[in-house]
């Protein structure tokens, strides 16, 4: 009885280690997946209007590296990257609309913090752009440097991460600056073009984006110095565990194809043809990836075939193919020196 009763305690004990992966969890439905299916098209909460990030022309045609990650998505869960609804949200709007369900996620620049984390019921599912908060100033001004900011005005959205940021830099640095807040994103804008304040505080991709709407880009300045450190990336509600697999997974593809070599033009051969277990994997040869998220195992390549790797989308919309013209830095993959990768496809 004793020997029994060793043997069992053994035996629960070990049952962790010796089950492991091939205990595979069954993730409860996803109801905003159904609902995604269900209505045929993703609903994408983008910014109100960032050139290079997510923008609508005079058509209503919408581009930029956060529409890209919207098309790729909907590439993944429904075969067709054009199934998108783009919902323009504002600084303010932008979590009660994902709180309330009118958006299926956020696709734009939001910074991830703790305290939105740990406090407004969202999750971040990954960084698709690590940006740098910085300054626009009048070139008139011969300003070189932040600290030159001080005893000026500074434009910015109320309620966002750059006005607080602002407001912790000069206090550490006991320099006075008044801090001018808007409501909306582009009222802080036009007040700075207008002159009402000495300078406009945002991410660098965010002003190189901005500088292009203002009436004269060339009189304007964005200094080279950065006062912060924000990751940005796609943001889900609390809850619905597949959904948050989904989105997370689709932007890793887009990471990983650019890693793996796989790109919009190669994928067909690439498929075809490689014989690299996560290149076969990603792209529904091997496996059923898709399967376990609950979607088509051919998911990643349709990524890739209509909307590229994550290195064509940044190129072509905020990179050198574009008017913003941003070098890669800290957005190029690791193995290059930035900081971007993929877990791996395993």
């Amino acid at each position: 009885m004793k020997f029994f009763g060793f043997a069992a305690a053994a035996a629960c004990l070990l049952a962790p280690l010796i089950s492991g992966p091939a205990m595979a969890q069954t993730l409860a439905p996803s109801e905003t997946l159904d609902a995604v299916k269900a209505r045929g098209n993703l609903e994408c909460g983008v910014h109100l209007g960032l050139p290079g990030f997510s923008y609508a022309n005079d058509k209503g045609e919408w581009s930029g590296l956060d529409v890209d990650y919207c098309k790729s998505l909907a590439a993944a869960v429904l075969g067709d990257a054009t199934k998108v609804k783009y919902t323009p949200t504002s600084v303010q709007q932008r979590w009660p609309m994902l709180q309330g369900k009118q958006v299926d996620l956020l696709a734009r620049n939001t910074t991830i913090t703790f305290s939105r984390n740990a406090t407004l019921g969202v999750n971040f599912q990954g960084i698709n752009f690590y940006e740098g908060q910085t300054f626009v100033v009048h070139t008139s001004a011969k300003v070189s440097k932040v600290a030159d900011l001080a005893d000026g005005t500074v434009c910015v959205a109320a309620g966002s991460t750059e006005e607080k940021n602002a407001a912790d830099w000069f206090k550490e640095r006991n320099l006075k600056v008044q801090i001018i807040n808007f409501q909306k994103n582009d009222d802080a804008i036009s007040a700075y073009d207008q002159g009402r304040c000495d300078s406009y505080t945002a991410g660098i991709g965010a002003l190189a984006g901005q500088r292009i709407k203002f009436k004269k880009p060339e009189e304007h300045q964005i200094l080279t110095e950065v006062i912060s450190n924000d990751p940005q990336g796609p943001t889900t509600r609390w809850g619905d565990e597949r959904w948050q697999l989904i989105v997370r997974w689709v932007l890793n593809a887009q990471i990983a194809a650019e890693a793996y070599g796989v790109t919009s033009k190669n994928v067909d051969e690439m498929k075809a043809k490689s014989q690299n277990g996560d290149v076969r994997r990603l792209l529904g040869v091997e496996g059923k990836f898709g399967e376990m998220m609950g979607i088509s195992n051919d998911w990643a390549y349709n990524i890739i075939k209509q909307v590229g790797n994550y290195g064509e989308s940044y190129e072509r919309t905020v990179g050198m193919g574009s008017p913003l013209k941003l070098k890669r830095g800290s957005n190029e993959l690791w193995t290059k020196g930035g900081l971007l990768f993929s877990p791996p496809f395993q």
